[in-house]
């Protein structure tokens, strides 16, 4: 019987298993992909809108010499952070369903190379990301194979046009990588300007490309159709064009994953899917199940940040040590 098992390898999950680990709790971390899948999966050379000490977890600094780190650097940070931690973690397990017992445990099953294990549990914290879900269009042509919902490195670009969906950060970061390598990207956003959410030291450099036309900007536009080699473009004004496209990124976001939670019997709100739980304990309406990170957030997957989340796991070490739940 473990004290806590831990869904979600990711910052906010490292973060609650430390702070459990300091109360005294056994916690053992399962992760469906490897350690921080979903910065991982981010851009090759991202840098964090995020200043270092607000990715910091368990105490431990984040040495950069950048004003916002890289990827790469926090890859290797929060490497390190588990490995000086002795984390219990479990990679390539995916937990596949959390049930509590009538003995008031938990029962979570897991599965690793077409293995199924199960695990006894006195409490569940699940810190699953949002990578697995990309918001969808909803038109024509979104499923052939030349869209992507992601954007890893402009190389594979180079010399082609790119048609991006979006218009804050992602596709921004996207068209600023995708000229440097000689790609002819355009940007397709719904909103204006003034609601575009972007770094404020990539503004000046991204509102520069786009004035020099090394970057095609369609404000109030929204992408209708999607056929090999070209989309079909509705403007402000209603009217239809159609543009090459040798590619099609559309970068329009994650939704967290609940499926766990919607299997475990925990509540959540009917317009937005968001679990129901306590923001002093993060309990969710199952007693000893707990949410951390993203997933606690709404539809939008912005409303908890690394630096937000990394948190949740000291109000469920606190709630736990009061004996209330364990």
């Amino acid at each position: 019987m473990k004290d806590v098992l831990v869904i979600g390898a990711g910052p906010c999950g490292l973060a609650a298993a430390i702070a459990l680990q300091d109360a005294g709790f056994d916690a053992v971390i399962v992760e469906k992909y490897n350690l921080v899948h979903s910065i991982y999966r981010y851009p090759t050379h991202l840098h964090f809108f995020s200043t270092p000490d607000r990715l910091e977890i368990g105490g431990y600094p984040f040495p950069s010499p950048h004003p916002n780190p890289t990827r790469t650097e926090a890859l290797e940070y929060y490497r390190s952070v588990a490995l000086r931690r002795k984390l219990n973690v479990r990679p390539f397990e995916e937990a596949t369903m959390i049930r509590k017992t009538a003995e008031g445990f938990f029962l979570v099953e897991t599965e690793r190379h077409g293995i199924k294990r199960f695990y006894e549990a006195r409490a569940v914290v699940v810190a699953t990301g949002y990578f697995d879900r990309p918001n969808a269009i909803g038109i024509p042509g979104e499923d052939l194979p030349h869209v992507s919902h992601s954007f890893v490195e402009a190389h594979p670009y180079a010399g082609t046009k790119v048609a991006i969906v979006g218009g804050n950060n992602s596709a921004v970061d996207a068209a600023m990588e995708l000229v440097r390598v000689g790609a002819e990207p355009f940007i397709v956003y719904r909103g204006d300007a003034a609601k575009q959410k972007i770094k404020p030291w990539v503004r000046p450099l991204f509102e520069a490309a786009v004035a020099r036309d090394a970057i095609g900007m369609l404000y109030e536009s929204r992408v209708i159709d999607i056929k090999p080699g070209e989309v079909a473009i509705q403007g402000p004004d209603g009217r239809t064009e159609s543009r090459a496209a040798d590619f099609v990124l559309a970068l329009t976001g994650f939704r967290p994953d609940r499926t766990l939670l919607d299997g475990s019997g925990a509540e959540t709100k009917p317009d937005t899917g968001a679990p129901v739980y306590d923001p002093e304990t993060m309990e969710t309406t199952v007693k000893g199940l707990y949410v951390a990170g993203v997933v606690a957030s709404g539809e939008d997957a912005n409303e908890v940040f690394i630096e937000t989340g990394r948190h949740h796991g000291t109000a469920i070490a606190r709630h736990l040590s009061a004996g209330r739940s364990v």
